[in-house]
């Protein structure tokens, strides 16, 4: 590794600038991330389209993780780190600006190709960010570092639905909507285009801010990380390990944060719709996946106070998937305000798991931390399938009883937190 990625706050300007730079990026990514919340009711009135297939949005943007994590961790092998995340930056960009032909013809399967090359550029951001993270400083405090990612991320979560739902989700698209109600023919089009055409504006400031970021990102400096000359990492038993499949804990822990996103991104996406499900109007609704993001700010804080000084990350995480299934069970066993309340309290049951599981899961890696990181980034594709396939169920089974998907994914989480991540062989 390089001196300043190394020491570990030998150089502490170095550093700090580091975290500062990086906290950017997550509150950026956070921000376009987040906008699906709104998106989901934004295209399913415009687009008309049912709940499954409201859910491609999701499955488009998540599914971009899977398909380029590998790409992606070729990518940093030839830029390094900081190029990945300019590229990155700039991608996201170009997925931004085909939203204008999107909503210009009204076709989903445009709005779907943009969500997906700006998860294609998310892949590459993420990829390089995160181990980024954890191996700028010393990894018993990686949770710490990654629960600040958070906050910056899921601030720029909480205020980004408010913006665009403000812009897409307002009186007037109320007020559409009623119409629409009894509208045929061109008038019925009309009202539909007009619908469509609110997203443009924004996703041409949101591709500006990006290509902004992008250049700015190449033209500063940021201490390189490289792992390939680290160590080859040595099993319990002594011994040498010569691809990243044969580490148990990180397999595992692909499959647990593949889980995680699933819920993750159901209890800030899906409750929108759970709100309109429950009776509540459009103009209520649309704050709801904020006061998801308000509650997992909550959880990165208690994480940054509490870890690992009161509490170690594979603690957190088991505690936090207990909370997962008791705040799951209850919304499923409850309505209205209280029902939409748990849901929104997933957000605090969800909070540290991502920075709980990237440590966990790249423990040991040596060289093949960018490999494992890669695949870690693979298991984003979870927020594409699991909301998906809740979204078949609510077609069947509706919005409700549809949330019992949850159960099952928080207990896998808590054996991979008591038991998973301590397997090395």
């Amino acid at each position: 590794m390089t001196q300043s990625a190394t020491q570990n706050g030998s150089n502490n300007k170095d550093y700090v600038f580091s975290i500062t730079i990086i906290g950017i990026l997550f509150f950026i990514f956070g921000f376009v991330t987040w906008l699906n919340g709104t998106l989901i009711p934004f295209l399913k009135i415009s687009c008309e389209l049912n709940n499954f297939q409201a859910y491609f949005v999701t499955f488009a943007f998540y599914i971009a993780y899977f398909v380029m994590a590998a790409p992606s961790s070729i990518v940093l092998h030839k830029v390094g780190f900081k190029n990945g995340m300019a590229l990155g930056l700039f991608v996201m960009a170009l997925g931004s600006l085909l939203f204008i032909p999107a909503a210009l013809t009204r076709t989903f399967y445009l709005f779907l190709a943009g969500l997906f090359i700006q998860g294609t550029g998310l892949a590459i951001l993420q990829t390089a960010s995160n181990p980024y993270v954890v191996i700028l400083g010393p990894r018993e405090s990686a949770a710490k570092r990654i629960a600040i990612m958070g906050i910056c991320n899921k601030i720029a979560g909480a205020v980004s639905p408010l913006i665009l739902g403000a812009i897409v989700l307002n009186q007037h698209t109320k007020d559409v909507v009623e119409q629409l109600k009894v509208a045929v023919g061109s008038v019925r089009l009309d009202l539909l285009a007009s619908l469509a055409h609110k997203v443009i504006l924004p996703y041409i400031i949101i591709a500006v801010v990006l290509v902004l970021l992008s250049i700015t990102l190449r033209l500063i400096h940021l201490p390189e990380v490289d792992t390939d000359d680290e160590a080859d990492s040595i099993s319990s038993d002594g011994t040498k390990k010569t691809a990243w499949y044969q580490f148990p804990h990180l397999v595992l822990g692909f499959i647990t944060l593949f889980l995680y996103v699933g819920v993750e991104v159901m209890a800030g996406d899906t409750i929108i719709l759970y709100g309109l499900s429950q009776h509540f109007t459009l103009d209520v609704a649309r704050t709801f996946t904020t006061f998801t993001l308000i509650s997992m700010i909550v959880g990165y804080i208690i994480g940054i106070i509490c870890i690992p000084k009161y509490i170690t990350q594979d603690k957190a995480l088991a505690v936090s998937a207990v909370l997962g299934v008791l705040f799951a069970i209850a919304a499923i066993l409850t309505s209205g305000y209280v029902s939409v309340a748990f849901i929104a309290l997933l957000g605090l049951a969800n909070a540290l798991m991502w920075p709980a599981i990237w440590p966990l899961a790249l423990a040991d890696l040596g060289k093949f931390t960018k490999a494992g990181s890669a695949l870690l980034i693979m298991g984003i594709a979870g927020g594409a399938l699991i909301p998906l396939g809740y979204g078949r169920l609510v077609d069947v089974i509706g919005n409700q009883s549809a949330y019992w998907i949850m159960v099952p994914i928080y207990l896998f989480i808590f054996y991979y937190a008591v038991a998973g991540s301590k397997i090395r062989r």
